[in-house]
C-alpha cells in the first residue's frame, strides 16, 4: 500500500499553503472566511465563472492557475450544490473530489471547509478527511520505478475547520475506519502467490493483535478435528493448507452475545476440476473480498474502541485442480452433519461458508450473523456493481443494513428467499447439492447458506460486483475497494454499541 498523503487540521483563520481549494454552493456564494481569503482575487474569479459559464452544479469544479490577486499557485472551486441538504456520504465524496483536483506535482494543499449558511462540524470534517485518504490510496508495492511524472509524490493537505479540537477527536474514529478499509484493499490487491491461506492468517493475526483483537487460527488438522469437511474439501487440491481465523473484539459488557461477521476467503479460485475459462482468471485473486472486509472491519472496531462484542470468522482456502482435488459427484459431510453433493467444484464459496456459519452459530450464539462473499456472477447480472445483493431471514436486520448502506454509500438491495427455491438445491443422493443450476443462481446460493443458520438472525451479502474490479469512484481508484467495512461499521455504530 502507498498512502502518500499527510493530513493536518487548523482553524479557518489560518494561512493556507499550496493549492487552495474552496467551496461554494448552487448560488456561487462563498462562506465568510472564504470571502476574506479570496479578497483581491474577486475579479479573476468572476471572469473565470463567466468564461466557463459556471453554474454551481453539485460537484462541478473550476480551476484557476496562479490567479491574480491571490498568493496561491492554483485555486480550485468546488460546488456542493444545495449546502443545506448535504448528507454524511456527501462529505466523504467531497474529500474524494477535492483530492482528485490536486495535481500530482503539488506537495501542499489547503481545503477550506467553509460554506455560506451551513456550518461544517467535526463529524462532517472527519468524513472529508477520510474521503481524501481513500481517494489517494494506491497499491504500488510491486512497482520498482515510476512510469512518469503523473504518479503522486508525498502530499501534505491541511483542512481549515471551524472546530479544530473537535475535528481532531472525530478524525481518530474516522482514521480507524479508514485503516480498516485500506487494510482490506491491500489484502484484495495482493497476488495469490503472495497471499495464500497461511499468509492471510498470519497477516490478520499480526495486524489485529496490535489493536487488542484476540486471534485463534485453525489449521488443517484443527479443521479436521472440528469436522469442517465441506471447507476442507475445497482446499484439498492445493498444496497450501486451509485456515479458519477467529477474531474476537470484546468491547461490550462481559457475557453479552457478540455480533458475528463471516467472510469467504478463497485466496485463488481456479474453479477446481470444473475449471474456469482462462480469460479473466487473474481476477480470482480477489475471491477473498469477503474475508478481507471482515478482517478490516474487526480492525476498525478495535482501533476505535467500539463498545460492542464482535467476532469475525474467515474461511481461507485455495481452490486448485490436481489429483487430490474433489470431483463433481463427490459427497461431503459438513460440520452441521448435513451432506452435500458436489455438482460443480466452482460453486466452492458456499461450501466454505456453510461450515464457518455453523461454527459461528454453535460456538458464539451471536445476536446476528452477516456473511460477505464474492459468491456468484449472477449477482452482477442482477445488480451490476452499484449494489451488493442482500438476502436475509430477518426484516429488522435487513432494514438496518439498507439504512446503513444509504448513509455510507455502500448500498445493498434486498433479494428474495423462499422455500420454492429449495427444490433447486435438493439432491437425489445427499441432503443437498452445491448448485441449483443457471436460473436464480444468486438466490439458490443464498438458499443453500440458509440451511446452516437455523433461527439465528442472518444476512448474506453477495459482493461479487462491489469488492473487486468495481468501477472507479470519487473515493476509490483501486482495483480492490475494501467494500463493506464502512457499511458494517455504521451498522454496529448506529444499532449495536452500548
Amino acid at each position: 500500500m502507498s498512502e502518500s498523503v499527510t493530513l493536518s487540521f487548523a482553524r479557518l483563520t489560518a494561512a493556507p499553503k499550496g493549492v487552495l481549494i474552496v467551496l461554494t454552493d448552487e448560488t456561487l456564494a462563498f462562506g465568510a472566511q472564504t470571502q476574506k481569503l479570496l479578497k483581491g482575487a474577486d475579479a479573476a474569479i468572476t471572469r473565470a465563472f463567466d468564461a466557463e459559464r459556471y453554474k454551481g452544479k453539485a460537484w462541478s469544479t473550476i480551476d484557476l492557475l496562479a490567479p491574480a490577486g491571490l498568493d496561491a499557485p492554483r485555486l480550485v472551486v468546488i460546488s456542493v450544490g444545495k449546502a443545506g441538504e448535504l448528507k454524511p456520504a456527501d462529505f466523504l465524496k467531497l474529500g474524494g473530489v477535492a483530492a482528485g483536483k490536486i495535481p500530482s506535482s503539488a506537495r501542499e494543499a489547503t481545503v477550506v471547509l467553509d460554506l455560506p449558511g451551513a456550518k461544517i462540524g467535526p463529524e462532517s470534517a472527519s468524513e472529508v478527511a477520510l474521503g481524501i485518504r481513500l481517494r489517494t490510496y494506491t497499491f504500488d508495492r510491486y512497482k520498482t520505478k515510476k512510469k512518469d511524472d503523473t504518479e503522486r509524490g508525498a502530499l501534505a493537505v491541511t483542512l481549515l475547520v471551524s472546530d479544530e479540537a473537535g475535528t481532531k477527536r472525530a478524525v481518530t474514529a474516522a482514521d480507524a475506519v479508514g485503516d480498516g478499509v485500506l487494510f482490506a484493499r491491500d489484502l484484495v490487491n495482493e497476488p495469490a502467490n503472495v497471499l495464500d491461506p497461511p499468509e492471510f492468517a498470519r497477516r490478520a493475526e499480526e495486524h489485529l493483535s496490535s489493536v487488542g483483537v484476540e486471534i485463534e487460527v485453525l489449521d488443517d488438522a484443527g479443521l479436521a478435528r472440528a469436522g469442517m469437511h465441506a471447507l476442507l474439501g475445497v482446499g484439498q487440491g492445493s498444496i497450501k493448507e486451509s485456515r479458519v481465523v477467529i477474531m474476537r473484539w470484546n468491547g461490550g459488557p462481559a457475557g453479552e452475545p457478540p455480533v458475528a461477521f463471516i467472510g469467504k476467503g478463497v485466496t485463488f479460485d481456479t474453479g477446481g476440476i470444473s475449471i474456469k475459462p482462462a480469460a479473466g482468471m487473474e481476477d480470482m485473486k480477489g475471491d477473498m473480498g469477503g474475508a478481507a472486509c471482515v478482517t478490516g472491519l474487526l480492525y476498525a472496531l478495535a482501533a476505535r474502541k467500539a463498545k460492542v462484542n464482535a467476532v469475525g470468522l474467515i474461511g481461507l482456502v485455495e481452490n486448485m485442480p490436481d489429483g487430490a482435488a474433489q470431483r463433481p459427484g463427490d459427497i461431503v459431510t459438513s460440520l452441521s452433519g448435513q451432506t452435500i453433493e458436489i455438482i460443480n467444484t466452482d460453486a466452492e464459496g458456499r461450501l466454505v461458508l456453510s461450515d464457518v456459519l455453523w461454527y459461528a452459530k454453535e460456538q458464539f450464539k451471536p445476536k446476528f450473523m452477516i456473511d460477505l462473499a464474492t459468491l456468484t456472477g449472477a449477482i452482477l447480472v442482477a445488480l451490476g456493481s452499484e449494489y451488493a445483493g442482500l438476502f436475509s431471514n430477518d426484516d429488522t436486520l435487513s432494514e438496518r443494513l439498507t439504512k446503513s448502506g444509504q448513509e455510507t454509500g455502500e448500498r445493498v438491495w434486498r433479494m428474495p428467499l423462499g422455500p420454492e427455491y429449495d427444490k433447486l438445491v435438493d439432491s437425489k443422493f445427499a441432503d443437498m447439492k452445491n448448485t441449483g443450476g443457471r436460473h436464480a443462481g444468486s438466490i439458490t446460493a443464498a438458499q443453500f447458506l440458509q440451511r446452516f443458520v437455523d433461527k439465528t438472525p442472518w444476512a448474506h451479502l453477495d459482493i461479487a460486483g462491489t469488492a473487486m474490479s468495481s468501477p472507479a469512484s470519487d473515493i476509490n481508484k483501486s482495483w480492490g475497494s475494501g467494500w463493506g467495512v464502512r457499511l458494517l461499521n455504521q451498522l454496529v455504530k448506529d444499532h449495536y454499541e452500548g
